[in-house]
């Protein structure tokens, strides 16, 4: 049988759009997010659409328990789901917002992988790819909140990586820069006017760019872990320090 790989946060997207590039490259995909009717177009008809929270454990548990049912192994699990709410200082930071960031990108990574792990274990070759972010080990003004949470993530994948050391699972971090997908429409509660300015002036990636990434680092052989891939459009030289072209005059 195909190996077997789940998706989490995969109705738009990354999530989405890795997910069909790893079903193109002959795996049987399971998508989980919470928009179900976007995740059965993204599934097609050869792969797995299931309702999956990440924030809730009951969900991520339900979620596992039909894998193993009907699989009964996971060869790569990809914790996508994650993002970032609001732009706030410290200072004025919103505790919905924070917490909202830790259930989605650290607690539901945790619950994820924690109950994925027996799965993955009888695989032959397992993998664990954890989608982080610049944000991991740059920090940026107004992004505490988020720069917290994808250090944390950093910080789990890098012990997974010492705790699954001898094991044949290999586990691997993509941490993108500027990536233009409803990422930003999130952050600023649906302005999409404000998401906009995001990407203004620069060619940002795109979700099929990572994705890319994603298919080189599970198609390796097994002997070979990618640990991590940082990633950024041209423009971009750090968290702040983005290359913009002046916008047109339309006169």
């Amino acid at each position: 049988m195909n190996p077997v790989a789940v998706i989490t946060g995969a109705s738009s997207g990354i999530g989405a759009a890795t997910a069909i590039a790893l079903g193109r490259n002959g795996y049987r995909i399971v998508v989980g997010a919470r928009r179900v009717e976007r995740l059965e177009r993204v599934a097609g008809e050869e792969g797995l659409a299931l309702r999956l929270d990440v924030t809730d454990e009951q969900s991520v548990d339900d979620f596992v328990k039909q894998i193993g049912k009907r699989f009964g192994r996971i060869d790569v699990l990809i914790n996508n789901a994650g993002g970032a709410l609001g732009l706030n200082p410290v200072a004025d930071a919103h505790d919905d917002e924070w917490i909202g960031m830790w259930k989605t990108n650290v607690l539901g990574l945790m619950w994820m992988t924690r109950a994925c792990l027996p799965l993955i274990r009888k695989a032959k070759h397992g993998h664990i790819v954890n989608i982080g972010s610049i944000a991991g080990f740059e920090t940026y003004r107004g992004g505490a909140g988020y720069t917290a949470v994808k250090h944390a993530v950093r910080a789990i994948t890098r012990t997974l990586r010492l705790e699954l050391n001898g094991e044949p699972i290999r586990v691997t971090e993509i941490a993108p820069g500027l990536v233009e997908t409803e990422f930003s429409v999130v952050r600023f509660h649906g302005d999409r006017k404000a998401a906009k300015a995001v990407y203004e002036g620069i060619k940002p990636l795109t979700a099929e760019d990572v994705a890319d990434c994603v298919v080189f680092a599970v198609t390796r052989p097994p002997h070979v872990d990618i640990d991590e891939i940082v990633v950024r459009p041209v423009a971009q030289a750090n968290a702040v320090t983005v290359a913009r072209k002046a916008p047109r005059n339309k006169s």
